[in-house]
């Protein structure tokens, strides 16, 4: 066999691309990082911040397989904030605003000290492709690359074209040139490809903004850390501000319909339906008098500020009138104008459940090319393609995250089960067992994958299980340690027919948190009063415990579902029964399990159960079939 140069090629130095090098990296791969310029790994295009709604839970995930995004994150962090507090623990979310130059500072030098990465300069051009299979990469210069698998994490550079106004530059950045020429081989080699689009505000000059009109958004404190092994000591918290657009802004707005290149007919492909730009705003929700606009600083050091809620693609000119209209930017100065870009993307039913391509083996997407949006969701995705390029490298099956482990599975299942038309971005809604999904316990979830692929040093998978191991204790303590009812203040009239109640129960009591226990707690069971990260898992556990008892039933039945695989070979267009939508969608996807054929939109339950007979009816006949872990087997 021929010696090739690195085991794996990851196409782009993003946040997908930087999260696919260091796992392979971690797994003793040898890996080929190409990216335009060494120095700007993970930079964040657009806001920089990292976590919020779901968002956050991917962040988390992704710590507790050994990735960088978290640690990154609570390093270059300005401001911490806990949001959805006042709800319950599914949606509890932690969000970080970042000092954008330090962020990708620290991504930097994390991977400079990764002796099996090399980072390449360059843009790559095409693939190699040798009997249906990739064995690297030739970049827009000429300079030929192996390797025994390629991952693809490109982000909006995929034939990148920028718009302000009537401008257009083909760019993948401001200032960045677009990848051209992958495109074409993507489309050579039988790809389907589309086009999408995103956005950013202008930035504004923070010195020029009167801040006493805004609305104060200071930290959160204590820090709210992402990662479990970050160590940050207090610090004065940068805030954020808060600000409104005015009638005058909607005028202005209004009035340029016909300049935007979303309105004019010049951009025709779909942007993000849950961030949308200003125009589409004030085109949308016109009976809507004013809409927020969130004031965040871009890092120390500069006075630069993104204002939150104001993407436009207006021309330059407008943009800068506009902005002076918003409460307290009446004097602004604008430092660069906002804009929109169009890019390629493939749309992710051309990938499994792996992530790996369907038309070419050991070929990968993540990230944009697969239609999200979001740096988090680029880091799951590439997390999970480099975890699963070593796996195939090896020879092994595999991994793949369902939607009852792990936000990550979520998303992944939604964009191989779902034609997506828009840039996907994750939300807690998305996950129909969100409880057992939480923040605090994506560790549990995923430690044993930590483990079984060495992505985390024993050590610190050894203090896990002893924080576990003391979880469980503190929860049998709380229900064991008894108290007196009338030595509970203002919380005695809940037990009127009692004389006395198990920590555990007054746990259980609605309305109370684990605040309000402290000092009972203290009192009767001290061995606890020093462990609050122990004590706070074990409170969530006994609060919540009806409810995940359901929820576990439920994710048992999903499971049943999820291990009866569909052989890879399997003809649908033999099934006698389905209804033509079922029969074509099934064969357009082709999902891998019964579970998965149910969640593609236009497949019925009855399909799935006409689908099921002839599954079966396959397997007898001496077919591919499953076994009780749902691993493939032969039969």
């Amino acid at each position: 066999m021929k010696h090739r140069d690195f085991d794996i090629i990851v196409v782009g130095g993003g946040h997908a691309g930087v999260e696919t090098a260091l796992v392979g990296e971690r797994m003793g791969r040898s890996v080929a990082l190409v990216t335009m310029d060494r120095k700007k790994l993970a930079l964040m295009s657009c806001n920089p911040a990292i976590g919020g709604i779901a968002k956050s839970h991917v962040v988390k995930e992704v710590d507790a397989l050994g990735g960088v995004m978290g640690l990154a994150a609570d390093a270059a962090g300005i401001q911490f904030r806990r949001l959805n507090l006042s709800r319950g623990p599914a949606v509890w979310s932690t969000r970080v605003q970042c000092d954008r130059r330090r962020y990708a500072e620290y991504i930097v030098d994390y991977v400079s000290e990764r002796p099996r990465i090399t980072v390449i300069e360059g843009i790559a051009g095409r693939l190699i492709v040798a009997s249906g299979a990739v064995a690297g990469i030739v970049t827009e210069d000429g300079r030929e690359i192996s390797g025994g698998a390629v991952v693809i994490a490109t982000g909006t550079f995929l034939g990148g074209v920028i718009h302000v106004g009537q401008k257009q530059i083909r760019a993948g950045r401001m200032g960045e040139p677009a990848a051209t020429q992958m495109s074409r081989c993507l489309q050579e080699l039988g790809f389907e490809t589309g086009r999408l689009k995103t956005g950013t505000p202008p930035r504004l000059d923070g010195q020029t903004i009167d801040w006493e009109k805004c609305r104060l958004q200071p930290g959160d404190d204590p820090l709210p850390l992402f990662s479990e092994y970050s160590r940050r000591e207090p610090f004065a918290q940068i805030p954020c501000h808060l600000t409104y657009t005015t009638d005058q802004t909607k005028q202005i707005v209004s009035q340029s319909f016909d300049q935007s290149p979303m309105f004019s007919g010049q951009i025709q492909s779909t942007g993000p339906r849950y961030c949308p730009s200003i125009e589409d705003k004030f085109h949308r929700f016109a009976e809507k008098p004013s809409h927020q606009i969130f004031l965040e600083p871009e890092g120390n050091g500069t006075s630069e500020v993104y204002p939150n809620g104001f993407s436009t693609a207006l021309p330059e000119e407008i943009q800068r009138q506009a902005v002076r209209t918003i409460v307290g930017l009446e004097e602004v100065k604008m430092t660069r104008p906002g804009y929109a870009i169009e890019y390629d993307y493939c749309p992710a039913r051309q990938v499994k459940a792996s992530l790996e391509t369907k038309l070419v083996s050991g070929l990968y997407f993540v990230g944009q090319i697969n239609g999200t949006s979001g740096y988090e969701e680029a880091a799951g995705q590439g997390l999970m393609a480099g975890l699963n390029a070593c796996l195939q490298l090896e020879g092994e099956l595999p991994l793949i995250l369902d939607r009852s482990e792990a936000y990550i599975g979520v998303m992944i299942d939604d964009l191989v089960t779902r034609s997506t038309t828009e840039p996907y971005r994750l939300f807690t809604s998305r996950a129909e067992y969100r409880l057992a999904l939480r923040e605090d316990n994506a560790r549990d979830r995923l430690w044993m994958y930590a483990r079984r692929y060495g992505l985390l040093p024993e050590d610190v998978l050894t203090g896990f299980d002893q924080l576990r191991n003391r979880t469980d204790r503190a929860v049998t303590t709380l229900e064991r340690r008894y108290v007196e009812v009338a030595s509970l203040d203002g919380l005695a009239t809940r037990f009127k027919r009692r004389t006395h109640v198990s920590l555990a129960d007054l746990l259980r009591q609605p309305g109370v948190s684990i605040a309000d226990c402290r000092e009972v707690i203290g009192n009767s069971a001290p061995e606890l009063a020093d462990d609050e990260e122990a004590l706070g898992r074990a409170a969530i556990q006994i609060q919540y415990s009806g409810y995940i008892e359901k929820q576990q039933r439920e994710i048992d039945k999903f499971r049943r579902a999820e291990s009866h695989l569909i052989p890879e070979d399997f003809d649908f267009s033999g099934v006698r029964g389905l209804k033509t939508e079922a029969r074509e969608k099934l064969a357009r996807f082709r999902p891998r399990s019964l579970g998965q054929a149910g969640r593609i939109e236009g497949v019925t339950p009855g399909d799935v159960a006409v689908l099921s007979v002839w599954v079966k009816r396959h397997e007898a006949n001496g077919q591919a079939g499953t076994d009780s872990s749902g691993e493939r087997k032969e039969v």
